[in-house]
């Protein structure tokens, strides 16, 4: 048996409320911003702008702006995309690797703190229930895209069949 609705709906409410302190402290911290585009930028080769836009669920003119400051900081390198020439690449440089690993060093010192008086357990119980939601939530989204690209005949024949 399936978990109670009103403990689904607790948990949806705890999940919103911090992903909304999540974001508003990307939004007031310059460096969380930074932080996220620099952790995109995992390819040796680099990222497209709309592809860390895409990633990271923000507009493109964010992006934009991101990058002329990361770029500005020489954090990032910008070339041209020899696959699009109307594009371009984003790469971390040296120096950009170094402030991403610092700035992910603040984060999880601040997670420490969050977590201080937690059991170990505790911290790893929740750590594998989120990684299994994530896991959860990407085959809910693959299945249903699949489901809306049958044709309606398709889906009234499976339907009868039950």
């Amino acid at each position: 048996m399936g978990p109670d609705r009103a403990d689904v709906e607790r948990m949806v409410v705890a999940l919103f409320t911090l992903n909304a302190g999540l974001d508003r402290a990307r939004r007031d911290s310059p460096g969380a911003g930074r932080l996220s585009v620099l952790q995109v930028l995992t390819a040796p080769e680099g990222e497209r702008p709309s592809d860390i836009a895409h990633t990271l669920q923000v507009s493109p003119s964010l992006v934009t702006r991101h990058v002329q400051e990361l770029e500005g900081h020489g954090l990032v390198a910008v070339t041209r995309d020899p696959a699009d020439h109307r594009s371009c690449l984003v790469s971390l440089t040296a120096r950009g690797y170094e402030e991403m690993r610092r700035l992910q060093e603040v984060g999880v010192a601040r997670f420490v703190a969050f977590v201080a008086d937690w059991d170990a357990s505790d911290v790893v119980t929740l750590t594998r229930l989120l990684e299994r939601l994530e896991v959860d939530k990407h085959a809910t989204a693959e299945r249903e895209t699949r489901r809306s690209r049958r044709p309606r005949w398709a889906e009234e024949s499976a339907a009868e069949s039950l």
